[in-house]
């Protein structure tokens, strides 16, 4: 198993602090179709900022997902995020892959923060030649500690399922965004993934990542922002924000939603003008938003107007057909966003890059 490992299709498991979803996805001579999708909540406090605590509590939910959707495919492909991953752009002198791997591997303090790399799983992915030196080529590094890959990959093991790929967040909504998305060359799009504890960005050009930040702030605080405003239960607060997402709350709620998003739009904001200040000057066409934070009402609009950027909320079935013998598309169209990571991790293969 490697972190950029990936041709027979897989079943991608997104594995979120508030709920478990599961994709399978099919290739057909007119192209892609969604087979499958299930989701199913998560107790709080099994998973924290991206870290399994409850390895026992995890592996009885996948088994009750997989229960549930009733797949004959049993090849997982999942994700890690968060602070439990670190992802890093450097630049090293043009040369073999496997010489890469070992300047990486022995020189990892200069670009990792690990003391040793006994206790580390890392893999790369080579981008192509600096665009300011010829003899440089840009590697992007991904890296996390093995006890934290291997908790997840046991808790999927004991569920009596194999871990195939272990994938990124980030880079499983830019799997999603090229199978669905048009862009040119020189057309630069960020994809912002808002989930209940923790928001991704990564910045795409040319369908390739080129910035990345992880941040520990999303839909929770939104929540607890109405919890405390309301003197209710986290729970009751959760179910009011959903029902508001869904167009069935007032215009008053939905202006209090906007304003306890504050926090991540801010975040949001830094992390693309910090971007910016170390681009060279690219500017970002679109702001694709996925994750059940994307659906807060007003949000795509307040970003948008902060940013001028246009900014929509993504849409992970733009080409992909979903099967409507065994999925609900009303549904589906309705929870797209939650489900871009998912499709994203559905689509690798065993052996793709």
């Amino acid at each position: 198993m490697e972190l950029f490992s990936g041709g027979r299709q897989l079943v991608g498991l997104d594995i979120g602090s508030h709920s478990l979803k599961l994709a399978e996805i099919l290739k057909t001579n007119e192209g892609y179709i969604l087979n499958q999708f299930t989701q199913m909540p998560l107790a709080r406090g099994v998973i924290t900022d991206g870290i399994l605590t409850e390895k026992e509590k995890l592996t009885q939910t996948i088994k009750k997902l997989f229960g549930s959707a009733n797949l004959k495919r049993k090849g997982i492909v999942t994700s890690l995020s968060g602070h439990s991953v670190i992802v890093k752009k450097v630049t090293m002198p043009v040369t073999d892959k496997e010489t890469l791997r070992e300047l990486i591997h022995d020189e990892a303090g200069k670009y990792l923060p690990f003391d040793s790399m006994q206790d580390v799983n890392f893999d790369f992915q080579i981008l192509g030649e600096n665009a300011f030196n010829a003899k440089q080529t840009d590697i992007l590094i991904v890296a996390a500690k093995k006890e934290t890959v291997d908790s997840f990959a046991d808790a999927i093991k004991n569920a009596g399922l194999p871990v195939e790929i272990m994938d990124v967040d980030s880079f499983a909504l830019e799997t999603m965004y090229e199978e669905n998305y048009d862009f040119e060359e020189s057309d630069v799009d960020a994809i912002i993934n808002i989930g209940a504890s923790i928001t991704n960005i990564n910045v795409v050009k040319n369908g390739t990542s080129i910035f990345t930040r992880d941040f520990s702030l999303g839909g929770d605080a939104v929540t607890e922002a109405l919890q405390k405003q309301k003197g209710i239960t986290f729970e009751e607060a959760e179910k009011i924000k959903i029902e508001t997402s869904t167009n069935e709350g007032s215009n008053e709620l939905n202006r209090s939603l906007i304003t306890y998003a504050e926090p991540i739009c801010s975040e949001i904001e830094r992390s693309i003008d910090y971007f910016r200040s170390i681009s060279g000057g690219e500017n970002i066409r679109k702001i694709l938003l996925a994750g059940g934070g994307a659906k807060t009402p007003g949000l795509a609009d307040t970003i948008s107007h902060r940013l001028n950027i246009e900014t929509e909320i993504v849409n992970p079935f733009k080409l992909i057909e979903i099967n409507e013998k065994t999925i609900d598309t009303t549904y589906m169209t309705e929870i797209g966003p939650i489900a871009a990571v998912a499709v994203g991790l559905a689509l690798r293969k065993i052996g793709d890059q």
